[in-house]
């Protein structure tokens, strides 16, 4: 065999290999020894006064996946996203155990050890992109501050890198567009200028919080293939938090099942929709709407 045909068959097994590692469907010995889970946590979480928000979840992603978690609200969604941020305490909460970002344990970190991890690392969407945006400030301020958080660069030099992503997320727009502030932008665009702040520096592993619930049904399609564009093509780990299961599952690779404080199911998306397990997870795929010419 001629050695560009081996280059060629290498490359492609190697492409199958992390198709399948994001899909959950790689065995362990396919597994490569040296490829840690990118994100690896055993954690149980308190606030003053309510004890057992989070009891003894254990949690694995790997590199490019995309985890769902699905809960009612108070499940302790949001609760997990601030404890891998390592922010609960400033919501009077208190998070005990171990969190692991590519093999490197984050509860003995620092806070300035933290302060650089976040936005570099490990990238935020939140629910409201209307809230989330300061009003006071125009988004390619927001955007230059958020760059120089981590690297360094003029504005004039940092801003051909975020008409690009913005681009790529599917807005149009020129430099005049990051001369407007929150205000003027519709909900659609302001949740992609969140997307674009949480991926400048190209994080590992991005926390999507709700981050959907907030958007009209075509503007949430289109921001469920920018996810999907996000792990295809940057590689970048995805926990997808939400309540709702039907987006969860059109994205998802895995669904995890939190309810109570506790996870009660976690599996591959088709298994999970065809044999649900727990009794919370059949009431909750049970629930999916059905079209009405599917009844008939």
């Amino acid at each position: 065999m001629k050695t560009r045909d081996v280059e060629v068959e290498r490359e492609t097994e190697s492409a199958a290999k992390t198709e399948r590692l994001a899909s959950g469907q790689m065995t362990s010995s396919e597994s490569p020894t040296s490829a840690a889970p990118l994100l690896s946590l055993s954690i149980s979480a308190d606030y003053s006064g309510k004890p057992g928000v989070l009891r003894n979840l254990n949690l694995e992603m790997q590199p490019g996946e995309i985890l769902g978690l699905v809960g009612e609200s108070g499940s302790g969604k949001s609760t997990l996203a601030l404890s891998i941020l390592r922010l609960l305490d400033l919501k009077g909460g208190n998070t005990s155990g171990s969190i692991r970002l590519k093999g490197h344990e984050l509860t003995s970190l620092s806070e300035s050890e933290m302060r650089s991890i976040r936005g570099r690392d490990i990238g935020l969407i939140l629910q409201s992109p209307m809230s989330s945006l300061n009003p006071a400030l125009k988004i390619g301020t927001q955007m230059y501050e958020t760059w120089r958080a981590h690297k360094p660069g003029t504005r004039a030099e940092c801003t051909p890198r975020f008409l690009e992503i913005l681009h790529s997320l599917n807005l149009d727009v020129d430099e005049k567009f990051l001369n407007r502030k929150s205000a003027q932008l519709s909900v659609g665009q302001a949740q992609r200028v969140l997307i674009d702040m949480a991926v400048l520096h190209r994080p590992s592993l991005l926390l999507a919080d709700e981050c959907t619930s907030s958007l009209d049904l075509i503007t949430q399609k289109e921001v469920l293939n920018i996810f999907r564009q996000l792990s295809r093509d940057m590689g970048t780990g995805i926990l997808f938090i939400s309540h709702d299961l039907l987006a969860v599952s059109s994205l998802c690779h895995r669904i995890a099942i939190l309810r109570n404080g506790e996870l009660v199911e976690v599996g591959l998306t088709s298994e999970i929709l065809k044999h649900p397990s727990h009794p919370y997870t059949q009431q909750l795929v049970n629930a999916l709407p059905v079209p009405e010419s599917l009844n008939k």
